[in-house]
C-alpha cells in the first residue's frame, strides 16, 4: 500500500463517514455489508485527501471475523488516515427480545473502538414519533458511556427527526441528563434542517462539553417520500440543496467545535459512482463549505472584539 501522508495544517480535518465510502449498500438493506473490500475503502478515502474515516458495523463484524481489527488499525494507519468511527449502536435502552441483537453490536462496536482508537461510537434510537419523556434513555446511556470511557471511547447520540429522539436540541437535553462527559451529541445537517431546527435553536442548545462531532450534507427543498426515504436516497453533496451550511458550520464552530468535519452522503446517485470518483466529489464540495463558515465565524469573533 502507498503510503499518503495526511496533515490538517490550515485546512479542516474532514471524514469520511460510513456511508460516504461504502459503495452501492443503503441503511437498512439486508445486509449492510459494503460489496468493496475493506482495504479498498481505506486506500480511496486516504487517496482522495480525507484525515478520517467511519465504519459501520456490518463491516465491522466482517473486519473482525477476517483481517481482525490490529490489522486493519495498521491499514488506517499506514495509509495516514487519523481519525476513525465506529456506528451504529440502536436498542441501548430496551429491555425486551431487541436487547440480545443489541447487546451483541454493543459489545462489537466497544471492542472496535477500543482496537481502532475511534474518536466515538454513533448511537440513535429506532424510528417513530418523538419521545416527550427522555427519562426512560438516561440510565442506560449513563451506563453505555461509563462502559465506552473504560474502553478509551465516548458515546455519541443522534437525534433524528423520524425517530425518539426528535432532534439535535433533544439528543442535547438527554446528554445533560445523562451528566456523564463520556455522553455526548453529533450534529447531522440532514437532522438538523429537516427536523426544522433553527440555527438559533441549534447554537442555545449546543455547548463544547457535549459536542462532539459534526457531518454535512444537503438535500432538496422538498421532502421525496417519507423522511427515512428521503434521508436514506436523496441526500445531496453539500453546496447542492438547500441547506445553509456555511452557516451551520459557523454556528458550530462559534458553539466551540474544533473537531473534524464529516460528509455523510447517502443516496442513489452517490452509491453508483466509482468510489474515488464519490469520494472526491464528496470532499471537493464539503470542504470549501466548511472553510467558509469557519471564516465567518472568526471574523464574527474578531468584530466582536
Amino acid at each position: 500500500m502507498t503510503t499518503t501522508a495526511h496533515t490538517s495544517g490550515p485546512q479542516p480535518a474532514m471524514i469520511a463517514t460510513c456511508w460516504t465510502s461504502a459503495g452501492n449498500v443503503a441503511p437498512m438493506d439486508a445486509d449492510e455489508r459494503s460489496p468493496l473490500a475493506i482495504e479498498e475503502r481505506v486506500r480511496a478515502v486516504a487517496a482522495a485527501g480525507w484525515d478520517g474515516i467511519g465504519i459501520a458495523q456490518d463491516d465491522l463484524r466482517a473486519v473482525r471475523d477476517t483481517i481482525g481489527f490490529p490489522s486493519l488499525r495498521e491499514l488506517i494507519a499506514e495509509a495516514g488516515i487519523a481519525q476513525t468511527e465506529v456506528e451504529l449502536l440502536t436498542d441501548w435502552w430496551t429491555t425486551d427480545t431487541r436487547r440480545a441483537r443489541s447487546d451483541e453490536t454493543r459489545q462489537l462496536l466497544l471492542d472496535a473502538a477500543e482496537e481502532l482508537g475511534a474518536n466515538h461510537i454513533k448511537v440513535a434510537t429506532t424510528y417513530g414519533d418523538p419521545a416527550e419523556d427522555l427519562t426512560p434513555f438516561v440510565q442506560p446511556l449513563r451506563e453505555l458511556s461509563a462502559q465506552a470511557v473504560d474502553r478509551g471511547t465516548r458515546i455519541a447520540i443522534e437525534g433524528m427527526p423520524f425517530s425518539l429522539i426528535g432532534s439535535v436540541p433533544a439528543a442535547a437535553e438527554l446528554a445533560r441528563a445523562v451528566g456523564h462527559p463520556g455522553c455526548g451529541v453529533i450534529v447531522d445537517s440532514w437532522h438538523v434542517f429537516r427536523a426544522g431546527t433553527t440555527l438559533e435553536e441549534l447554537e442555545a442548545a449546543l455547548t463544547p462539553d457535549i459536542l462532539f462531532g459534526a457531518e454535512l450534507d444537503d438535500a432538496d427543498a422538498t421532502v421525496r417520500g417519507t423522511l427515512f426515504e428521503d434521508t436514506i436516497h436523496h441526500r445531496r453533496l453539500c453546496g447542492e440543496g438547500v441547506f445553509d451550511l456555511v452557516g451551520l458550520v459557523e454556528t458550530l464552530t462559534r458553539a466551540g467545535w474544533t473537531g473534524g468535519w464529516g460528509v455523510e452522503i447517502i443516496s442513489r446517485e452517490h452509491r453508483a459512482l466509482p468510489i474515488d470518483e464519490a469520494l472526491t466529489r464528496a470532499i471537493s464540495t464539503a470542504r470549501p463549505i466548511v472553510q467558509a463558515g469557519i471564516a465567518a465565524a472568526r471574523a464574527d469573533t474578531e468584530e466582536n472584539r
